[in-house]
């Protein structure tokens, strides 16, 4: 079977990966537009504050053995007649199956000024992005963000910590508004604000002026803000031209099925670009989880895979903030309870002083969203039971004020022998506890090694310590046997506290 993946980013990098690692027939061609190997995108903000390098965002290249990955090839047109792609430089490539992983492209907003892109103007999105915004920040004193949403204030915050003044300017009244309350909003702005990050809310740009030197921001309020360098972080676009010159069903993606078909059952579409069941996620984990159901299919593993999305924890990826944030908790309680009218319950706490904010919304004794803000012990109890869809304990205050309000609950486990083998460590690779232990067991010793067997810790990178800490444990409950469990090694029950980061 000959199968074309076209884009070479973190979905199709993937699925290059999951095809690589099954056996069969199978000759596969990834053709990336960017002129890099493929990376980890999550990575690019800790990337801007310059505690990595670029060699650390880079993703494994599974090229050979019947993989074959070209880079800084643009695919131009998809022929379904000949089921061939035609690309920029005049090739084309014949496909039994094609997969589309084109990704999406960074909203540059209709601002007069914008176009063409003045030179100290730089969306982010992209390693050269990064780049380009690396390289603008070592000559400048000051710095704009427009967009005040999850990747922005990422961007902001990596720029305080360079030493520039940075400003957010977001047209909506709280920061982060698809994930957070405006109370929420509000204790991130102070957070942020003595970070070194201030937040101008409420009020649109109109125009930008550049010149050699500075970027100046018009608002619609008459303000005027000027800075050496302006972050574009509008949100992005799923890239579907491809599948729309291709006759294929587009909504705000490219619309697909359980099994990640197009509406030609020989082209498929995963991550970014992918519309499911109405839903564009934008987010690596689904991304992840599609190509997997996606090389299932192709493989003939599992003919009867399917996509089901699964819950999506937020975390904020900055130093010094500490959020997670997950399922409906962002908008008003329904009035009556439910459609069906069951009773919804709703705990709130809020200490702006101290930059610490909670909420939980329970349905059916269920989690169905929390925003946890600030410092708060119990948020990896939470992570758990939103994930697991478990049944949260008889005091709520454990969850929602922890150990440092003296209730007594709920802290998280001490040690990760008290973890469940089910507890899900890594949220993006859904890794669990138990999976890390059994890659321990057959040799991997190393965080690197879990890692490389697991893919824990390859996504956002927020569980690394978690890992460690699971790898120093097993290391020392029993230094010498892979071929038995270690020491100490006990199963708990599903409920116990655990402390898992993401």
């Amino acid at each position: 079977m000959r199968i074309v993946i076209v884009g070479y980013g973190m979905a199709g990098a993937r699925l290059a990966a999951e095809l690589h690692a099954r056996d069969g027939d199978r000759k596969v061609a990834v053709l990336g537009a960017e002129p890099h190997r493929a990376y980890n995108r999550i990575m690019l903000s800790t990337l801007l504050t310059g505690k990595i390098d670029e060699p650390d965002v880079e993703l494994t290249d599974v090229s050979g053995a019947g993989v074959d990955i070209r880079t800084g090839v643009a695919v131009t047109a998809v022929d379904r007649v000949a089921r061939e792609v035609r690309t920029a430089d005049g090739d084309r490539h014949g496909y039994d199956h094609l997969v589309l992983a084109t990704g999406s492209r960074a909203v540059v907003p209709p601002l007069p000024g914008l176009d063409p892109l003045p030179a100290r103007v730089v969306p982010f999105r992209t390693l050269d992005d990064c780049r380009r915004i690396r390289a603008a920040a070592r000559g400048a004193r000051s710095a704009l963000v427009l967009g005040g949403g999850l990747l922005g204030l990422e961007a902001a915050r990596g720029l305080a910590g360079q030493g520039l003044d940075v400003t957010v300017v977001h047209p909506k009244p709280w920061l982060m508004e698809r994930q957070l309350d405006p109370t929420a909003g509000n204790v991130l702005a102070g957070t942020l604000a003595g970070l070194g990050v201030r937040a101008v809310l409420a009020v649109p740009a109109v125009a930008l002026a550049a010149d050699a030197d500075r970027i100046r921001l018009e608002l619609a309020d008459g303000r005027s803000l000027a800075a050496d360098l302006l972050v574009l972080s509008c949100g992005v676009r799923p890239d579907t031209a491809l599948a729309v010159a291709a006759g294929l069903a587009v909504d705000r993606g490219v619309v697909v099925d359980d099994r990640m078909r197009t509406s030609d059952r020989r082209i498929s579409a995963i991550g970014d670009c992918a519309q499911h069941d109405g839903v564009v996620t934008g987010l690596v984990a689904p991304a992840w989880a599609q190509a997997r159901v996606v090389a299932e299919v192709l493989a003939g593993a599992d003919r009867l895979a399917r996509y089901r999305p699964r819950p999506v924890v937020t975390r904020l990826k900055a130093a010094g903030i500490d959020l997670a944030a997950m399922g409906d908790a962002g908008g008003p309680v329904p009035a009556g309870g439910t459609d069906d009218g069951t009773p919804v319950e709703e705990l709130t706490f809020t200490d702006p002083a101290r930059g610490t904010y909670a909420r939980l919304r329970i349905r059916d004794e269920r989690l169905t969203g929390a925003i946890l803000l600030g410092d708060n012990p119990a948020v990896g109890t939470v992570v758990q039971l939103f994930d697991r869809g478990a049944p949260v304990p008889a005091d709520r205050r454990s969850l929602l004020l922890g150990r440092a309000f003296g209730v007594a609950p709920a802290a998280p486990a001490a040690s990760p022998a008290l973890m469940p083998d089910a507890a899900t460590v890594c949220q993006c690779n859904h890794v669990s506890k138990g999976a890390l232990v059994a890659c321990w067991r057959s040799g991997a010793r190393t965080v690197a090694e879990l890692s490389t067997a697991t893919r824990a810790a390859t996504g956002c990178g927020g569980c690394r310590d978690s890992v460690a800490g699971i790898a120093g444990w097993l290391a020392e409950a029993d230094p010498g046997a892979p071929d038995r469990p270690p020491g100490g090694l006990r199963a708990v029950d599903a409920t116990d506290r655990v402390e898992v980061t993401r």
